[in-house]
């Protein structure tokens, strides 16, 4: 058995399904098999600036199989106050790093299991470097941008929550001789949007990655027009800006500024242009939520146990990642140094245009 050891977890930024998997996974090989402790920092590094600092310690007899089925995540998960210039009440910014390695020191943690997307893996690994704290990360995002593994915890519900969207869409919109447009999300590639599309029979799919003109999905819908079809399916990633580039964005509490509403900006547009009935769907977090499919369970079970036997190998500043059907991990500067976005060239992109699907480009 490995030298005792007190590890933490933490689940940082947007929640998606998948992430109680992972946390279970990770309890359980570190109790289970190494005999270690394992703390649950809630809401992420907020859990650690608070005093005293917020956590939860796991025991296996609470680690049943339900967990494997719960959405969100039981640790709470924060998606923003940048800790290098947190908000304070009085309007002024700190940098709370040293409260952050305080309570993390507090804990007697030996090392650090960060789940996250790049930006919160980013984060995590300042504060690791900061502090001289060993960190090992484990990636979770619906967008999938995270780099050198194929696929992220969360990103397959996501993925499917939109197919059983199109599925639904694609009856109503026959029924009604309409334009279907369902906006998913996808903040800055469109990996969502580009597999949904495939599966759920769209005929136009709108990504960031490839700029496009209103006339081509017009086109698009005439050809459908003079084949006989009384309806069409677009799918749209929340990215994706206007005709001209511009984005488009909503404005919310704290002002922040976040992607939503190229949905209605192309119902008005095509709507305008082809003279047809045309209805949005804007599918925002329900994509995050609700059980985890049978693939994010099995990904993130792996990616939790590797996680864990790499703190046993003494290896930090790692990710895990999959790669050929394989558990892997690579160096966090790796992971970090580039975003995945669709490849306009890869497989599924040639599979989308070999079924005929337009991406609205020339």
């Amino acid at each position: 058995m490995a030298e005792s050891k007190t590890i933490g977890v933490m689940t940082s930024g947007g929640d998606c399904a998948g992430l109680n998997a992972a946390i279970r996974a990770i309890a359980m090989r570190a109790i289970g098999t190494y005999g270690w402790r394992v703390i649950g920092l809630k809401n992420a590094t907020v859990g650690l600036m608070a005093r005293p600092v917020q956590y939860i310690e796991f025991s296996l007899e609470h680690l049943d199989s339900t967990i494997l089925r719960q959405g969100g995540t039981m640790l709470g998960a924060i998606s923003s106050g940048d800790p290098f210039a947190y908000p304070m009440p009085d309007g002024t910014k700190k940098d709370r790093t040293p409260e952050i390695i305080e309570g993390y020191q507090q804990l007697g943690l030996d090392a650090l299991i960060c789940i996250g997307g790049d930006g919160s893996q980013a984060i995590a690994r300042t504060l690791a470097k900061r502090g001289n704290l060993k960190m090992v990360g484990i990636p979770k995002t619906i967008d999938n941008d995270v780099a050198h593994t194929e696929t992220s915890i969360g990103y397959d519900t996501a993925v499917q929550v939109a197919v059983e969207a199109l599925d639904r869409l694609q009856p109503t919109a026959a029924s009604h001789n309409r334009i279907m447009i369902l906006e998913v999300m996808g903040r800055d590639a469109g990996h969502i949007a580009l597999s949904a599309g495939i599966a759920g029979g769209a005929d136009v799919i709108l990504i960031p990655e490839q700029p496009y003109r209103l006339s081509v999905i017009r086109d698009k819908i005439d050809q459908l027009k003079k084949q006989g079809r009384n309806f069409a399916l677009i799918v749209v990633a929340e990215a994706v800006k206007t005709e001209d580039g511009e984005p488009v964005t909503q404005q919310y509490h704290g002002n922040q500024s976040r992607y939503g509403g190229i949905g209605q900006y192309l119902a008005k547009q095509l709507s305008d242009m082809t003279g047809a009935e045309t209805r949005v769907t804007v599918l925002g977090h329900v994509q995050r939520g609700g059980q985890p499919s049978p693939h994010d369970r099995v990904l993130a079970s792996a990616f939790g146990v590797h996680a864990v036997d790499l703190i046993a190998q003494g290896k930090f500043d790692r990710m895990v990642a999959w790669q050929n059907r394989e558990v892997v991990d690579i160096s966090l500067d790796e992971a970090l140094a580039q975003n995945q976005e669709v490849d306009l060239q890869g497989a599924l992109m040639r599979t989308a245009r070999g079924l005929g699907i337009s991406f609205g480009s020339m």
